[in-house]
């Protein structure tokens, strides 16, 4: 298993969530959002300009900004 971001994934890419890097008010987002440990999460697209990022996760389509989505680690099998 390798360890990243969910920034650092391509589209169709799939991944397990680690950890959320910080408890601010971004990171309590996404934990209210379903973004949470153990979770599994899917990059569906990018936006044409990289930004926001849309995922998949749970059966819901959510997107993220780069910054929200460079405090989620996360973990890839190789």
């Amino acid at each position: 298993m390798t360890k990243m971001t969910l920034k650092d994934l391509t589209p169709g890419e799939k991944a397990r969530v680690a950890r959320i890097n910080k408890r601010n008010i971004i990171g309590r987002r996404l934990i209210e959002m379903g973004v949470s440990p153990g979770c599994e999460v899917k990059v569906e697209r990018y936006a044409p300009l990289g930004d926001p990022i849309e995922i998949k996760l749970k059966g819901t389509h959510i997107s993220l900004r780069k910054v929200e989505a460079e405090i989620v680690e996360v973990e890839k099998e190789c």
